[in-house]
């Protein structure tokens, strides 16, 4: 406590470095930052934009990066992101900013970012699967792990994913997302030795276009898949994560 103390005293320390090395997370006026989540849990704390205004996409920003050198942003609209590039062009220089469709990640200038031996494959039933997918890619390689993404290889026309089997029965653990009637994830799961992890979509029309048509496939799926719920691209990135460092763990 007396080093703490001391270190924020002399200026080596911010209030809100100490907040988080005490609580674990930090209090501010857009909520709590849980910056001890990834020491916890494995897996980082994001800040989930939607729903909250530019001041408080900043400012949890803002604290993200003071106390774990970097901040993943999802849900992020574009008056959002030009804002807060704005805004981390100004008081963070050198800053890197990285946006995948709606998430964004942005890593101070001497960020050392962590490795994990392990690949992480990514596919995709068709286009519209992309903002969603850019979750789970974005939490990846967040983690240092190796990510191989394929798109656009629905089951519409099997020939095209029959045609990336082998990128797909290299990766580690893979992450499937489809929408419409949700069959990729199935397929490839029945053709592969490796954990996969089925996101549903919401694309398609009519009954169940929403998503739960796609959500209800896969969870009668024949073959043996995990399933995440609609469009949770993070939550299925978090989950890769968390078994390729098991993988490596391994292999050390």
């Amino acid at each position: 406590m007396r080093e703490l103390l001391e270190a924020v005293a002399d200026g080596s320390l911010s209030p809100a470095q100490a907040e988080a090395e005490l609580n674990g997370y930090v209090t501010g006026d857009a909520g709590r930052f849980d910056a001890a989540r990834e020491q916890r849990r494995g897996v980082p704390e994001a800040i989930f934009a939607e729903g909250k205004s530019v001041e408080q996409v900043i400012e949890l920003t803002e604290t993200a990066l003071e106390t774990t050198d970097r901040a993943l942003l999802t849900r992020v609209s574009p008056a959002q992101f030009e804002a807060l590039e704005t805004h981390i062009d100004e008081t963070v220089p050198g800053a890197t900013i990285d946006q995948r469709a709606t998430t964004v990640r942005v890593t101070v200038p001497d960020y050392q970012p962590p490795t994990v031996d392990a690949t992480v494959g990514i596919a995709t039933g068709g286009t519209v699967d992309g903002p969603v997918v850019a979750e789970a890619e974005a939490v990846c390689l967040d983690a240092g792990v190796t990510v191989d993404r394929v798109d656009d290889i629905g089951v519409a026309a099997l020939s095209r994913t029959i045609d990336q089997l082998d990128r797909l029965r290299d990766a580690d653990v893979l992450i499937v997302a489809a929408g419409r009637e949700g069959a990729l994830p199935t397929v490839v799961a029945g053709l592969v030795d490796t954990p996969v992890i089925g996101v549903p979509i919401s694309s398609g029309y009519g009954y169940g276009g929403d998503g739960n048509g796609a959500l209800a496939g896969m969870l009668q799926s024949c073959t043996v898949l995990s399933v995440v719920n609609i469009d949770a691209g993070f939550v299925a990135g978090a989950q890769a994560v968390l078994i390729a460092r098991a993988i490596d763990t391994a292999r050390d």
